[in-house]
């Protein structure tokens, strides 16, 4: 069993940054690939990015967003940059055994989501 804990949401601005974390636990870290997923209201939770060795990005936060992993510590982080409204959701973290994947079904383990509001 591997259990999440993300954190770091909060209410900011339009045009500022946040970072966001996610602990893993039960199992080794090292051997699963990550993901990050948002969900806003009414709509489906939508990928975000993910990562093993080498990162993905959905085009919507490319080049705004950045994921990375201390595997040392068990934490995976969300730099998000240039926040807009549009990207005010319930971000999740997840994993999955083998290579990244932006099918939020081919994840099998979710943290409990850590809320990102973006005000104008």
């Amino acid at each position: 069993q591997v259990q999440l804990v993300e954190s770091g949401g909060g209410l900011v601005q339009a045009g500022t940054s946040l970072t966001l974390s996610c602990v893993a636990s039960g199992r080794p870290f090292s051997t699963y690939a990550m993901g990050w997923f948002r969900q806003a209201p009414g709509k489906e939770r939508e990928f975000v990015a993910a990562m093993t060795d080498i990162t993905y990005y959905a085009d919507s936060v490319k080049g705004r967003f950045t994921i990375s992993r201390l595997h040392a510590r068990n934490t995976v982080f969300l730099q998000m940059r240039r926040l807009q409204p549009e990207d005010t959701a319930v971000y999740y973290c997840a994993a999955k055994n083998g290579g990244t994947s932006d099918d939020e079904g081919r994840y099998e383990y979710w943290g409990q989501g850590t809320q990102v509001t973006v005000s104008s």
